[in-house]
């Protein structure tokens, strides 16, 4: 059977009760109202009350869900690694496993138009002011090193390991979240705006190929290396 024509017998996934539902809809208004005020004012005067108020709910309801206003921040980040644990089980267990985590970790920017354009240079400005944060960036850390984190069990069932006694599912699903920031922070950097889904998509590959030398040829042959996007400074003080 061709590998296009492979398809994986996988039980339903239960539908969420009603009370679910309403907790991931209450988690999503949280997160939406952290990043909107956020990118509004900044993340010096977001305030979780206002991400509250924001989202109409109250400040009990808050602390049930995030601990701190970076914590919904940093769920745009698990939400995504979250549909790239659901993408990673559906892909066919005949594949080889870095082809189908690559195509995992995309899968939640395919219809995200704005991961595959550029930014103008004004929303590239408020994103540097909240996602280059590091206390945001730590809870996000803090999300891809968890044993219970949900791409590093998506790993351990593809794998059959344990992500609570074994070092491989949560090794790779750590691997994946700071090749995932470093994208971001490429993304961040650049002088120009560019795309982000082609920095994520490079980060992967060059994990999936083993991190080759740059300077070398890759057996895997796929791996197409590019320069990154830096700062027009300091790429011209490399060049003297």
């Amino acid at each position: 059977m061709a590998k296009s024509e492979i398809k994986i017998a996988s039980k339903a996934e239960p539908k969420p009760g009603l009370r679910e539902r309403k907790k991931q809809e209450t988690r999503a208004a949280l997160t939406a109202a952290a990043l909107r005020l956020a990118l509004r004012d900044g993340l010096d005067r977001l305030r979780v009350e206002d991400i509250a108020d924001e989202a109409n709910v109250s400040m009990r309801t808050f602390n049930n869900y995030f601990a701190n206003k970076h914590e919904p921040l940093a769920a745009h980040f698990a939400d995504r690694m979250r549909r790239a644990a659901d993408a990673l089980r559906a892909r066919p267990t005949a594949e080889p496993l870095w082809e189908s985590i690559a195509h995992a970790v995309l899968t939640p920017w395919e219809s995200a138009a704005r991961g595959h354009s550029a930014p103008d240079t004004a929303t590239l400005a408020k994103l540097r002011i909240v996602f280059a944060s590091s206390a945001a960036n730590w809870e996000i850390v803090k999300i891809g090193l968890s044993d219970n984190n949900d791409f590093a069990l998506a790993v351990g069932t593809r794998t059959g390991t344990d992500p609570k006694r074994e070092l491989y599912p949560r090794l790779v699903a750590a691997a994946v979240t700071v090749a995932t920031q470093l994208a971001v922070s490429i993304f961040l950097s650049a002088d120009k705006p560019v795309p982000f889904v082609p920095l994520l998509r490079e980060a992967v590959a060059l994990l999936a190929a083993g991190l080759p030398d740059p300077h070398l040829n890759t057996a895997a042959g796929h791996v197409v290396m590019k320069r990154s996007p830096t700062r027009s400074g300091a790429s011209k003080k490399g060049r003297q």
